[in-house]
């Protein structure tokens, strides 16, 4: 092979073992791997009850597939035996195969790839919209691959050789021309997977106790408020089990709901006095208007004021910041006396999931009436009881935070290891 068509790469973090070794030897990906035949099998000619050989279907790639495919691990469709015809024997998937998504409508989606690392002897074919790659020979270790094509470098030569316009598309053609960086020793190949193999396993676990922190909740939130038709909850503190019922109440006895600023397009400058707060800035601090109209008090919120977003993703918020204006498509909520504005942000919280299904109106754009959320009924107890409900759930809301901290934390550290142990295009050797 001409030294034109390899080029020599070293990545940053190297193990102690390999460094001063030569460096990462780079080629066509053409080289590397072989590609062979898929099927164009739909969703209704795969079931997931009975038959001999299962099937990989891209949106399985895009939505549920481990980076690092498990067949004992992964619930996968089998073809009906009606269309059985259709897979030939070089469909087979072999362990070590990559298969691609050759299609997505999302540039961060396209090409996304699953390795083969165990299919415990049963068969499995690579199907619609999916592109199955094979290496040529035995220098890759079980296991890189499916890093290898989750690394900057790769991902981004994937993303310029991706075509079309609503929906992206990446052909065999185009996957072959890419530039693989490949450690020469397969030694160095398995410590690279094994390493971030553990890591990944690290991140599932942490995910996992999100999940399970938040199911908790849920759960928990089922019990400690009342149920649709009822009006007392199935389960009580127990200081306060023979403490007197709920109330009756809406949420307009509740609290006062205070309109937003209505703003004219004009009037939201780049810079200015105030903020202005729009549904879109409940969730990111990335782009934001401002105003220089001095407004009557109640048009302002504060660090701790309960707010309401009343289209888009509708829903409370406990504002957490400096003084700012509040756009018209957002409430400033307050509590009547007796109500704890902890407990009422809860409340909303738990029954704003009822009013999407029953209330919610509009074409394309959820909203919610004022007129509607100070009908909605509502359940309340007595003031020692709302803060005991809140404090728990504050606390477990707490708990899923540090968890979720902890989860951005193990990713942020993976990405930084990838791009380490990785070649980037701006480590190519003199």
């Amino acid at each position: 092979m001409s030294t034109e068509t390899k080029k020599s790469l070293v990545p940053k973090l190297r193990f102690p073992e390999f460094r001063g070794t030569e460096g990462w030897q780079t080629e066509p990906m053409g080289n590397v791997y072989s590609f062979k035949g898929n099927n164009s099998l739909s969703r209704d000619k795969l079931n997931y009850a009975a038959g001999s050989v299962k099937n990989i279907h891209y949106g399985d790639i895009h939505t549920k597939f481990a980076s690092h495919f498990d067949i004992t691990q992964e619930l996968v469709p089998f073809i009906n035996v009606s269309e059985l015809g259709v897979v030939r024997e070089d469909n087979f998937c072999e362990e070590g195969d990559m298969v691609f998504a050759d299609a997505s409508e999302d540039m961060a989606d396209i090409g996304k790839s699953v390795e083969i690392v165990r299919l415990n002897g049963q068969r499995l074919v690579s199907g619609l919209h999916t592109i199955l790659a094979r290496p040529k020979d035995e220098r890759i270790a079980l296991g890189f691959s499916g890093h290898l094509f989750k690394s900057g470098w790769i991902r981004t030569q994937i993303q310029k050789e991706a075509q079309g316009a609503k929906v992206l598309g990446i052909s065999a053609t185009r996957l072959r021309s890419l530039r693989l960086s490949l450690p020469k020793d397969r030694v160095e190949q398995q410590k690279i997977a094994d390493c971030l193999s553990s890591l990944d396993e690290l991140i599932a676990a942490q995910a996992r106790k999100v999940e399970a922190l938040k199911t908790h909740k849920k759960g928990l939130m089922q019990q400690l408020f009342p149920r649709e038709g009822e009006t007392q909850p199935r389960l009580r503190f127990p200081e306060f089990h023979d403490a007197e019922q709920w109330g009756g109440s809406s949420f307009g006895a509740a609290a006062t709901f205070l309109n937003g600023r209505a703003y004219a397009q004009e009037e939201l400058l780049e810079i200015g006095k105030y903020r202005v707060l729009r549904v879109g800035n409940f969730f990111s601090n990335k782009f934001w208007y401002y105003s220089n109209l001095e407004l009557e008090d109640s048009k302002y919120c504060d660090d701790g004021d309960l707010l309401y977003a009343w289209s888009a993703s509708f829903g409370p918020r406990i504002w957490s910041g400096e003084k700012v204006v509040y756009h018209y498509h957002i409430w400033k909520v307050i509590p009547s006396n007796c109500v704890d504005k902890n407990f009422l942000f809860i409340l909303l919280d738990y029954e704003t999931e009822k009013m999407k299904s029953q209330s919610a109106n509009g074409l394309g754009l959820m909203h919610i009436t004022k007129g509607a959320i100070e009908s909605w009924k509502c359940s309340i107890p007595k003031p020692p009881e709302q803060k005991r409900i809140a404090d728990c759930l504050i606390s477990l809301d707490n708990f899923i935070t540090a968890a979720n901290q902890e989860l951005d934390t193990l990713n942020t550290h993976k990405k930084g290891l990838m791009q380490q142990l990785f070649p980037s295009s701006e480590a190519v050797e003199a």
